[in-house]
């Protein structure tokens, strides 16, 4: 079993940037490739970015392209989502997740582990 916990979401108002943390207490997340996902109001649960193990970003989902930028630092045992220029569209429900990774990349279709969530609320 991991554990999953975000961190770092929060109220914002448009325009404005927030950066999510995924971080995996008492285990690593060296092995793991990890997607960000998230649950919109009224919306089915959507991939956003994910990174592989080896830091291979997968495609954008095409609503955040441009804006979101995943990475991840394995010395902090940490993976990370900059969300910038957030409008209000991006509220919902952020989790990080270990996913499936085959031959390098993200197979975010399928997830191992969830974590348990964090708000971004974007209002003015």
């Amino acid at each position: 079993q991991l554990e999953l916990v975000e961190s770092g979401g929060g109220l914002v108002q448009p325009g404005g940037s927030l950066r999510l943390s995924c971080a995996a207490p008492g285990a690593t997340l060296d092995y793991y490739a990890v997607g960000w996902f998230r649950q919109v109001p009224g919306k089915e649960r959507e991939g956003v970015a994910c990174i592989s193990s080896e830091a291979h970003s997968a495609p954008y989902a095409d609503s955040v392209k441009g804006r979101f930028t995943v990475s991840r630092d394995n010395a902090k045992n940490a993976v990370y989502l900059q969300m910038n220029n957030l409008q209000p569209e991006d509220t919902g429900v952020y989790y990080c997740a270990a996913v499936e990774e085959r031959y390098g990349f993200c197979q975010t279709n399928v997830v191992y582990y969830w974590g348990q969530g964090t708000q971004v609320t974007v209002s003015s």
